[in-house]
């Protein structure tokens, strides 16, 4: 295969990515590649350096050394905005919608924020309703078409979250990037967040940090183990699992 064709098998190809704070290596030397239309998980114990790659992959942090390309090009030095209208599109740990206002109108200010209108309240409401459309299919695909017209404050968790990601969607990603998606979720709710993210994965990429390992296992189609700031162990989910030493990694370590 010529580099050429291995670089257009990956959306994102990281290498030799360190971030070091006051003299502490918090991710160090990381070579992460996530395949096109895939689902790539980053686990590993308390203190591995999930969050830190992930930060600096959505350009949350800058490296302090290392690379990180997307579709081919180089993006380290890039901001968060910047790599945001190139298409990754990240949700955060924390569910991040407008409490206040209706689950309709958080998809419409989503839909608004390509067109450079996001803040413009003061649109015709002819103008606005011909948003209308494509609101309803993004929360028909969340499950949320029947909820359009309740305050977002008064969603239970889970549901707030699959409203996050539909706000995220109206982004039109190419990347999508998940900060422990189902963190905080019942049951119930976990499996309709894991249903969601493999329907949202058919046609873009997802790269999400997670704890729960039966969605892991469920959703990924390549796992990437992180101990101590370093890749440990990498592959499927069959792979990892066995591997002694992500065994001995999680026996020894704690949950975030």
């Amino acid at each position: 295969m010529t580099a050429g064709a291995a670089t257009a098998d990956y959306i994102i190809e990281a290498s030799a990515l360190t971030k070091t704070f006051f003299g502490f290596d918090a991710v160090k030397d990381v070579d992460l590649k996530v395949r096109r239309h895939s689902i790539h998980a980053l686990i590993g114990p308390n203190g591995a350096g999930k969050t830190t790659t992930f930060n600096l992959i959505t350009k949350f942090l800058r490296p302090s050394s290392g690379t990180i390309r997307y579709n081919g090009e180089d993006i380290t030095s890039l901001r968060p905005e910047q790599v945001a209208r190139r298409g990754i599109v990240r949700s955060f740990q924390i569910s991040a919608v407008f409490p206040r206002m209706t689950v309709r109108e958080n998809v419409r200010i989503a839909l608004q924020r390509p067109l450079g209108n996001s803040y413009r309240f003061w649109q015709s409401e002819k103008a606005l309703k011909a948003l209308d459309g494509r609101i309803d299919e993004l929360l028909d695909q969340v499950g949320l078409l029947a909820y359009s017209e309740r305050p977002a404050t008064l969603l239970s968790y889970g549901r707030k979250r699959a409203l996050e990601i539909a706000t995220t969607l109206a982004l039109d990603p190419e990347m999508l990037l998940l900060d422990e998606p189902t963190s905080g979720l019942g049951h119930e709710d976990v499996d309709r967040i894991a249903e969601l993210i493999r329907r949202v994965s058919a046609n873009r990429t997802i790269l999400m940090v997670e704890h729960n390992l039966s969605v892991v296992a469920a959703l990924s189609d390549t796992i990437t183990v992180l101990a101590l700031g370093r890749v440990l162990a990498e592959g499927d989910y069959q792979t990892v699992s066995q591997d002694h030493r992500v065994i001995e990694a999680y026996i020894g370590g704690t949950d975030d």
